[in-house]
Protein backbone atom coordinates (compact mmCIF):
# COMPACT_ATOMS: atom_id res chain seq x y z
CA UNK A 1 0.00 0.00 0.00
CA UNK A 2 1.49 3.33 -1.34
CA UNK A 3 1.47 6.23 0.75
CA UNK A 4 0.25 8.19 -2.30
CA UNK A 5 -2.98 5.78 -2.43
CA UNK A 6 -5.46 6.00 0.56
CA UNK A 7 -6.37 2.43 1.80
CA UNK A 8 -10.13 1.71 1.43
CA UNK A 9 -11.51 1.76 4.65
CA UNK A 10 -15.18 0.49 5.79
CA UNK A 11 -16.64 1.57 8.55
CA UNK A 12 -19.83 -0.31 10.11
CA UNK A 13 -21.76 1.80 12.60
CA UNK A 14 -25.76 1.84 13.17
CA UNK A 15 -25.63 5.38 14.08
CA UNK A 16 -25.14 7.93 11.15
CA UNK A 17 -23.92 10.61 13.51
CA UNK A 18 -20.94 8.40 14.69
CA UNK A 19 -20.09 7.44 11.52
CA UNK A 20 -20.12 11.04 10.09
CA UNK A 21 -18.05 12.02 12.80
CA UNK A 22 -15.45 9.04 12.03
CA UNK A 23 -15.22 9.75 8.15
CA UNK A 24 -14.52 13.20 9.30
CA UNK A 25 -11.81 12.02 11.55
CA UNK A 26 -10.52 9.91 8.73
CA UNK A 27 -10.26 12.30 6.29
CA UNK A 28 -8.80 14.68 8.48
CA UNK A 29 -5.92 11.96 8.94
CA UNK A 30 -5.69 11.49 4.69
CA UNK A 31 -7.81 8.63 4.84
CA UNK A 32 -10.26 9.78 1.47
CA UNK A 33 -11.48 6.30 0.76
CA UNK A 34 -14.02 5.70 3.31
CA UNK A 35 -17.54 3.46 2.86
CA UNK A 36 -20.09 3.43 5.63
CA UNK A 37 -22.23 0.19 6.18
CA UNK A 38 -25.07 0.94 8.77
CA UNK A 39 -27.45 -2.01 7.58
CA UNK A 40 -26.26 -5.30 10.07
CA UNK A 41 -28.08 -7.45 7.98
CA UNK A 42 -26.00 -9.66 5.77
CA UNK A 43 -22.79 -7.83 6.75
CA UNK A 44 -20.26 -9.98 5.59
CA UNK A 45 -21.71 -9.84 2.08
CA UNK A 46 -21.62 -6.31 1.97
CA UNK A 47 -17.55 -5.96 3.68
CA UNK A 48 -16.55 -8.78 0.99
CA UNK A 49 -18.59 -6.75 -2.12
CA UNK A 50 -16.60 -3.58 -0.96
CA UNK A 51 -13.31 -5.54 0.28
CA UNK A 52 -11.63 -3.15 2.23
CA UNK A 53 -8.27 -2.84 2.95
CA UNK A 54 -9.18 -1.85 7.07
CA UNK A 55 -12.19 -2.46 8.81
CA UNK A 56 -13.56 -0.09 11.76
CA UNK A 57 -16.69 -1.20 14.06
CA UNK A 58 -17.77 1.66 15.90
CA UNK A 59 -20.18 0.22 18.43
CA UNK A 60 -21.42 2.27 21.30
CA UNK A 61 -22.71 -0.56 24.29
CA UNK A 62 -22.89 -3.35 21.69
CA UNK A 63 -24.65 -6.63 22.91
CA UNK A 64 -22.97 -9.84 23.10
CA UNK A 65 -24.77 -10.90 19.85
CA UNK A 66 -23.73 -7.96 17.98
CA UNK A 67 -20.15 -8.83 19.49
CA UNK A 68 -20.30 -12.13 18.63
CA UNK A 69 -21.40 -11.24 14.78
CA UNK A 70 -18.52 -8.70 15.18
CA UNK A 71 -16.17 -11.78 15.92
CA UNK A 72 -17.51 -13.82 13.03
CA UNK A 73 -16.89 -10.86 10.41
CA UNK A 74 -13.18 -10.45 11.89
CA UNK A 75 -12.31 -14.11 11.37
CA UNK A 76 -13.99 -14.68 8.22
CA UNK A 77 -12.73 -11.16 6.42
CA UNK A 78 -8.56 -11.91 7.37
CA UNK A 79 -8.04 -7.94 7.01
CA UNK A 80 -7.43 -5.66 10.19
CA UNK A 81 -10.45 -4.72 11.91
CA UNK A 82 -9.80 -2.18 14.69
CA UNK A 83 -13.11 -1.94 16.43
CA UNK A 84 -13.91 0.91 19.33
CA UNK A 85 -16.76 0.44 21.87
CA UNK A 86 -17.69 2.68 24.29
CA UNK A 87 -17.28 0.13 27.55
CA UNK A 88 -16.53 -3.33 27.91
CA UNK A 89 -15.64 -6.28 29.83
CA UNK A 90 -12.46 -8.74 30.17
CA UNK A 91 -14.59 -10.99 28.39
CA UNK A 92 -15.57 -9.45 25.39
CA UNK A 93 -11.68 -7.81 25.00
CA UNK A 94 -10.45 -11.42 25.35
CA UNK A 95 -13.16 -12.53 22.51
CA UNK A 96 -11.92 -10.04 20.37
CA UNK A 97 -8.66 -10.45 20.53
CA UNK A 98 -9.62 -14.45 20.11
CA UNK A 99 -11.70 -13.27 16.94
CA UNK A 100 -8.21 -11.84 15.54
CA UNK A 101 -9.44 -8.30 16.24
CA UNK A 102 -6.55 -6.12 15.96
CA UNK A 103 -7.09 -3.34 18.02
CA UNK A 104 -9.67 -2.93 20.20
CA UNK A 105 -10.45 0.56 21.79
CA UNK A 106 -12.47 1.27 24.96
CA UNK A 107 -14.07 4.93 25.46
CA UNK A 108 -14.97 4.92 22.34
CA UNK A 109 -13.46 7.01 19.49
CA UNK A 110 -11.77 10.36 19.40
CA UNK A 111 -10.94 11.42 16.35
CA UNK A 112 -7.12 12.46 17.19
CA UNK A 113 -6.17 9.28 18.09
CA UNK A 114 -7.35 7.80 14.41
CA UNK A 115 -3.95 7.80 12.71
CA UNK A 116 -2.04 6.52 15.17
CA UNK A 117 -5.02 3.82 16.22
CA UNK A 118 -4.87 2.51 12.43
CA UNK A 119 -1.46 2.16 12.36
CA UNK A 120 -1.33 0.22 14.99
CA UNK A 121 -3.90 -2.06 13.87
CA UNK A 122 -2.36 -2.52 10.32
CA UNK A 123 0.87 -3.26 11.54
CA UNK A 124 -0.41 -5.94 14.54
CA UNK A 125 -2.63 -7.84 11.77
CA UNK A 126 0.59 -7.56 9.25
CA UNK A 127 2.55 -9.62 12.86
CA UNK A 128 -0.56 -11.73 12.62
CA UNK A 129 -0.63 -12.46 9.63
CA UNK A 130 2.87 -13.36 9.06
CA UNK A 131 2.70 -15.96 12.46
CA UNK A 132 -0.06 -17.30 10.71
CA UNK A 133 1.85 -17.75 7.22
CA UNK A 134 4.56 -19.33 8.80
CA UNK A 135 2.82 -21.81 11.01
CA UNK A 136 0.82 -22.81 7.75
CA UNK A 137 4.37 -23.33 5.84
CA UNK A 138 5.42 -25.35 8.72
CA UNK A 139 2.42 -27.64 8.88
CA UNK A 140 2.72 -27.87 5.01
CA UNK A 141 6.17 -29.23 5.13
CA UNK A 142 5.69 -31.59 7.76
CA UNK A 143 2.89 -32.85 5.77
CA UNK A 144 5.46 -33.08 2.48
CA UNK A 145 8.47 -34.91 4.76
CA UNK A 146 5.36 -37.58 5.89
CA UNK A 147 4.51 -38.24 2.56
CA UNK A 148 8.32 -38.59 1.47
CA UNK A 149 9.39 -40.63 4.13
CA UNK A 150 5.85 -43.18 3.46
CA UNK A 151 6.84 -43.25 -0.27
CA UNK A 152 10.58 -44.09 0.64
CA UNK A 153 9.23 -47.17 2.52
CA UNK A 154 7.59 -48.27 -0.45
CA UNK A 155 10.31 -48.07 -2.49
CA UNK A 156 12.45 -49.90 -0.08
CA UNK A 157 9.99 -52.59 -0.07
CA UNK A 158 9.45 -52.89 -3.90
CA UNK A 159 12.60 -52.45 -5.09
CA UNK A 160 14.74 -53.22 -1.94
CA UNK A 161 16.27 -50.66 -1.72
CA UNK A 162 18.29 -49.04 1.20
CA UNK A 163 16.71 -45.44 2.73
CA UNK A 164 19.04 -43.49 1.01
CA UNK A 165 18.77 -44.70 -2.30
CA UNK A 166 14.61 -44.96 -1.96
CA UNK A 167 15.71 -40.77 -1.36
CA UNK A 168 18.23 -40.81 -4.46
CA UNK A 169 15.84 -42.33 -6.67
CA UNK A 170 13.06 -39.46 -5.26
CA UNK A 171 15.39 -36.94 -5.79
CA UNK A 172 16.60 -37.97 -9.44
CA UNK A 173 12.77 -38.66 -10.74
CA UNK A 174 12.20 -34.70 -9.45
CA UNK A 175 14.63 -33.58 -11.19
CA UNK A 176 14.10 -35.02 -14.14
CA UNK A 177 10.32 -34.83 -14.19
CA UNK A 178 10.95 -30.84 -12.79
CA UNK A 179 8.82 -31.31 -9.63
CA UNK A 180 9.63 -31.33 -6.45
CA UNK A 181 10.63 -34.27 -4.38
CA UNK A 182 6.97 -34.04 -2.35
CA UNK A 183 5.01 -34.03 -5.20
CA UNK A 184 6.79 -37.39 -6.94
CA UNK A 185 6.16 -38.98 -3.37
CA UNK A 186 2.41 -38.36 -3.38
CA UNK A 187 1.77 -39.86 -6.65
CA UNK A 188 4.06 -42.95 -5.76
CA UNK A 189 1.55 -42.65 -2.52
CA UNK A 190 -1.33 -42.29 -4.85
CA UNK A 191 -0.19 -45.30 -7.01
CA UNK A 192 -0.02 -47.54 -4.34
CA UNK A 193 -2.84 -46.99 -2.83
CA UNK A 194 -4.35 -48.03 -6.60
CA UNK A 195 -2.04 -51.21 -7.06
CA UNK A 196 -3.53 -52.61 -3.76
Amino acid sequence: MGAEQSPKIVIVDDSPIRAAILKEGLREAGYTDVVHISEMQSLLARIYAFDPDIILIDLENPSRDVLEQMFQVSRAVRRPVAMFVDQSDAASIQASVDAGVSAYIVDGFRKERIRPVLDLCVSRFNAFAKLQDELDRTKSALEERKVIERAKGILMKLKGLTEDEAYVLLRSTAMREKKKIGEIAQSILTASELLK
